[in-house]
């Protein structure tokens, strides 16, 4: 690796692995994460504050340190002041995860003292067949009818499957009922918080031998009880700066999408925003600030907001990865498929599902 004088560069992280009562061993033998491949592990904390750098002059600093350390240099307009706003996760499940919900940023504030609430997003990497998750209610509910189910048995009757496959993604906003299914591993896009209020963990025991600890009331209080009719994701492949994109997510959180690297060099603008990059299959190269660095497959690099610019290419095969930025607002990426040539309409019903209103006064944002 070569570097930058002035400590910035792309700084490659060390993920946080962590075991649950649902993990397994694929972060180790599919994913190649330094684990022990008997601890059932579920989940790699792969871009959080507490990551540590693992290469050049900052290395073994935590991203909390980094943003000490150079505040608008590294989070460029994001406020850099509490902590790393993204939280980005690879998570596999051997079994069903709880069945949960997550606050908004009031509740999280006022209930939790805590800065961020929980809205996430799921590109699945893999899927067995017939792989499902729980995804909301299949009827209307109430907080009444809810307490009820929990305190009977019969919660289970409310809650809608879906089917999912690799290359799907899934929009879970705070306050809807969700659950990972089984033999699915996701790439998790989330707010930099780690408050889950469970509502049935299957009468299971942690890895402690004790009953996971539930969490009905706070559950209730934050819950959508109406009917969920909504699924995957509409995505939309386009093609900017030179590479290959499929636009995945774009809320006021952050922005999520699939890149392709190639052999030719290309190079992206960080516009003002840290950039969350991880590879997918295979490796690739990256370079920014005049620092430069060998990311291998399912790794992730961090690119500060002052590098300006990020130049990827990949190593051999095509080197397809994770794209990730928190927005100061979700008008950049309207921006950047108008700019790429993608139709008004298609925006417009691409950005309907995060929020509403459509992208019809977004010509003129910011790229």
């Amino acid at each position: 690796m070569t570097m930058a004088s002035d400590a910035l560069y792309p700084y490659l992280l060390d993920p946080k692995l962590t075991t649950q009562v649902w993990g397994g061993d694929e972060l180790v033998k599919l994913y190649g994460k330094n684990g022990d491949p008997n601890a059932r592990l579920g989940e790699s904390w792969e871009c959080w504050d507490e990551d540590r750098v693992r290469n050049g002059p900052l290395s073994g600093s935590t991203v909390a340190e980094l943003r000490a350390r150079l505040a608008a240099r590294l989070l460029g307009d994001v406020d850099s002041s509490r902590i790393f706003p993204v939280l980005t996760k690879i998570i596999t499940a051997h079994d069903w995860l709880s069945v949960q919900v997550h606050p908004d940023d009031a509740y999280a504030q006022r209930v939790e003292h805590q800065p961020f609430g929980k809205t996430e997003c799921w590109y699945v990497l893999a899927a067995q067949p017939d792989a499902e998750i729980v995804y909301g209610w299949n009827r209307d509910t109430s907080r009444d009818e809810y307490e009820a189910r929990v305190a009977d048995g019969t919660l289970g009757e409310l809650l809608r499957k879906i089917s999912v496959k690799e290359g799907d993604t899934v929009y879970i906003p705070h306050g809807l009922v969700h659950a990972i299914g089984p033999g699915v591993t996701v790439f998790e896009t989330q707010q930099a918080s780690d408050l889950t209020y469970r509502m049935f963990d299957y009468n299971r025991l942690g890895l402690d031998g004790k009953p996971r600890q539930l969490h009905v009331e706070k559950a209730a209080d934050v819950l959508d009880y109406a009917q969920t009719t909504s699924g995957t994701l509409r995505q939309i492949e386009y093609n900017f700066e030179g590479l290959d994109r499929t636009a995945l997510i774009a809320d006021e959180n952050f922005i999520v999408e699939r890149v392709t690297a190639v052999a030719e060099p290309a190079t992206m603008a960080t516009s003002d925003r840290p950039l969350i990059l991880m590879t997918l299959d295979h490796a690739m190269d990256v370079s920014a600030a005049g620092g430069s660095a060998v990311l291998e497959r399912y790794q992730t690099a961090l690119i500060p907001a002052a590098a300006g610019r990020c130049t990827v290419a990949s190593r051999g095969p095509n080197a397809p990865f994770m794209y990730v930025t928190p927005p100061a607002n979700d008008h950049q990426l309207p921006a950047r498929l108008l700019a790429a040539g993608v139709a008004q309409a298609d925006v417009d019903a691409f950005m309907a599902q995060f929020r509403s209103g459509d992208a019809s006064e977004l010509e003129r944002a910011p790229l």
